[in-house]
């Protein structure tokens, strides 16, 4: 995937950005259809990227990912004994066998350890160790800089409306992937 660069957007009618490269190759793909849907799939993809892109820069070079930076978050706030595997993997909405690996990577780099859990002998919990905390302290600030600088023009209720139109999206795809999973097929009913 491209990086998109100012130069390469344009603005609609209605004065709205949009991507000519995506929008030409989108109408290709549908086939002269409506291409908004696609359109708005590209750009949240793009946003995305260049989130993470951001907040792996200000990871100093340590290469943590995304989904193992938010399991460290996660850690992080965590009460004494940790969170198990279970647990970390419902709140980030991924597999057990994900954030498994997650772990295993942060446990590594001396970022997270694993602990019994003092309730059930045959199971463990994960927990952030002090070299986490102080990698967590030591990104903070750069972080919240760079978000403050890609978010920069945004008003409040910009950042509002944005973080309940990008979860309404997430909402969807559960619903839908619930749907599939129960063994449908057709189209799932709109909430």
């Amino acid at each position: 995937m491209k990086h998109v660069h100012n130069s390469d957007l344009a603005r609609d009618p209605d004065g709205y950005l949009y991507d000519p490269g995506v929008r030409d190759s989108m109408q290709a793909f549908s086939a002269g259809g409506d291409t908004r849907a696609l359109e708005t799939a590209a750009a949240v993809r793009s946003a995305s990227q260049a989130v993470d892109r951001l907040r792996s820069h200000g990871a100093g070079g340590r290469g943590l990912s995304a989904g193992a930076l938010d399991v460290l978050a996660r850690l992080s706030t965590a009460v004494n004994d940790g969170l198990s595997i279970g647990e970390l993997a419902r709140a980030a909405g991924v597999s057990s066998r994900n954030v498994t690996g997650l772990v295993d990577t942060l446990e590594r780099d001396g970022l997270a350890r694993r602990v019994q859990d003092p309730r059930d002998r045959r199971s463990v919990r994960a927990t952030i160790t002090p070299a986490g905390r102080d990698w967590l302290d030591a990104f903070r600030q750069p972080t919240q800089r760079a978000m403050s600088a890609v978010f920069q023009g945004f008003t409040e209720d910009d950042l509002a409306r944005f973080r309940d139109l990008c979860l309404r999206v997430v909402e969807n795809q559960q619903r839908i992937e619930q749907y599939l999973n129960a063994g449908r097929h057709d189209q799932p009913p709109a909430s």
